[in-house]
């Protein structure tokens, strides 16, 4: 479905599925950090959608990975990143490339988020990732923790449609595009429009 590879791990751990909050990605880390480190794909899209942001603006990167490519890109264009994934193996991996940025191993959904607010917001190849209800309780989630005119980045089809996620094969799930621009306007953001990048990846821009 997503042309953006799925998430992934190196080195396999014994972990009873009902314990992993990583959504089946701590299982698959090392595949998912050689497929993501091959790949561009979104960079250029979340590139260009940062240039509308303050210089130096502090960023909330939600399921960050390993950092590569997304975050590696923000921080080389000057923004803070602040890192969240559930994914132990993802984590340390973004913490031995960017170790001038925090990194929170927690699931999203249950984050303190840092207990500050963010200039902007990113979840690319997250949102699906979870359970519709807090799919939409996260984008609440993230519009309390944005500054006022602060923007939210996420994608996910544009269809309402159900498939297998290719590294975890568990199941990933868009609500589509009218379900989620009422969540937007639920949660007190704007949507101000979608795009797609080179990879067919649907983006969500929203502002508080």
């Amino acid at each position: 479905m997503l042309r953006i590879p799925a998430r992934a791990r190196a080195d396999r751990v014994a972990m009873d599925p009902m314990d992993d909050r990583s959504n089946g990605y701590e299982a698959c880390a090392a595949e998912f950090i050689a497929r993501r480190g091959r790949s561009s794909i979104g960079v250029a899209t979340i590139r260009t959608w940062a240039r509308s942001l303050p210089k130096g603006a502090a960023i909330l990167d939600l399921g960050c990975g390993s950092g590569v490519p997304i975050a590696q890109a923000l921080l080389s264009d000057g923004f803070a990143v602040w890192g969240v994934d559930a994914s132990p193996t993802l984590v340390a991996a973004f913490r031995r490339r960017f170790p001038q940025s925090l990194v929170a191993c927690e699931p999203v959904e249950d984050s303190a988020l840092f207990d500050r607010t963010f200039d902007a917001a990113i979840a690319v190849g997250l949102m699906f990732l979870l359970p519709v209800d807090t799919q939409r309780a996260l984008i609440r989630r993230v519009a309390r923790a944005l500054k006022a005119g602060g923007r939210f980045h996420f994608t996910s089809p544009a269809e309402a449609c159900t498939w297998m996620d290719v590294l975890t094969g568990r199941p990933s799930q868009s609500l589509g595009a009218a379900a989620y621009a009422t969540a937007i306007a639920e949660a007190g953001l704007t949507l101000l429009g979608e795009e797609r990048d080179e990879g067919d990846n649907h983006y969500y821009d929203c502002r508080r």
